[in-house]
């Protein structure tokens, strides 16, 4: 079935669109990774969200979709913590990796997920690359105690390449938010601990009830540049759910920085993995602010460990549509 009679409801522009229903939202999206929607269709589609904006059913919709394409994992004998890095470094180093070791040392499984969506920018392969991890060929859960990279491409190649049409577009879609908010074990019954990281503030209302819709298992941060690692500087507001149940977890650091952590003064990828390499060994403190959000994930983990099955109500995703 083609796409056209949703771009009709979602294309009317910002103040004459309807919204879609989980349901249709995940029928859309399906057929988008799919690849049985045109280019233009899949523009249009791109174009209509931007301007009308999503709204959380539409996201847990998308999600859905996203999940049930999906390759199966082994279930992790530990808590499977997710990072989504793909904004990379702009203006300070990229600690996405010292978060994924650090965790990786209190005998977490840790999975980082990316893609090459920012070319000027260091990644977090690059920098895992110089501490000689390379990304996996074959997606599997990682060990516990250890770190893997999985290229998007890898976990899915439609949302792979509705990335991609930014380069087309010149302009984000509903993609590059949903890569920070999924899950790879959501369909199998299971749960990671995702986390979800945003720049806007109006992303944080956003992204915090589609984690409630989806009854997720996440810490929700306003990351460093975009990236779900805190801010080593200044400590960010941190929200933890539990399937879907929001509890705040730190309050954001306020007035003026004592003082400012010692950190890599270049920031390409060989710099900052030198630097993450002296952190891991004990020649220079982890940042304040990465210490109390690993101290947070591991709380989420025991939690998540400890809680009875029917402790907390898990909102359930609706079948996919035939």
């Amino acid at each position: 079935m083609a796409i056209s009679h949703y771009l009709k409801d979602i294309g009317r522009g910002k103040e004459g669109a309807r919204s879609l229903d989980r349901t249709q939202a995940a029928d859309l999206l399906g057929q988008v990774l799919d690849g049985t929607a045109s280019d233009l269709e899949v523009g249009a589609f791109c174009i209509a969200m931007r301007v009308k904006g999503e709204t959380p059913e539409e996201m847990a919709g998308f999600l859905d979709a996203i999940h049930q394409r999906l390759p199966r994992l082994a279930a992790p004998e530990r808590p499977l913590v997710v990072l989504p890095s793909y904004n990379g470094a702009r203006k300070l180093p990229l600690l996405t990796p010292l978060l994924a070791l650090l965790l990786a040392r209190q005998g977490l499984c840790v999975l980082v997920h990316g893609s090459a969506t920012e070319e000027r920018r260091a990644s977090s392969a690059d920098v895992l690359a110089h501490l000689g991890m390379a990304p996996q060929q074959v997606l599997r859960t990682p060990a516990p105690g250890s770190v893997a990279y999985a290229p998007t491409a890898l976990l899915l190649p439609g949302l792979e390449r509705l990335l991609q049409v930014r380069r087309v577009l010149g302009l984000r879609n509903s993609a590059h938010s949903l890569v920070k908010l999924l899950d790879p074990l959501a369909h199998q019954g299971l749960r990671s601990i995702v986390v979800g990281s945003y720049t806007h503030p109006e992303y944080a209302q956003s992204m915090a009830a589609t984690f409630a819709l989806t009854g997720a298992c996440a810490l929700l941060l306003r990351g460093t540049e975009g990236e779900p690692v805190a801010d080593p500087r200044r400590t960010p507001q941190m929200d933890a759910f539990l399937h879907g149940q929001p509890q705040r977890v730190q309050d954001a650091q306020g007035g003026p920085l004592a003082a400012l952590p010692s950190l890599p003064t270049a920031i390409d990828a060989a710099h900052t993995a030198a630097w993450i390499r002296s952190v891991l060994d004990g020649a220079q403190p982890v940042p304040a602010p990465i210490a109390q959000q690993v101290e947070h994930i591991l709380r989420l983990a025991a939690q998540m460990t400890t809680e009875p099955a029917h402790a907390v109500h898990r909102p359930t995703a609706p079948p996919a549509p035939h």
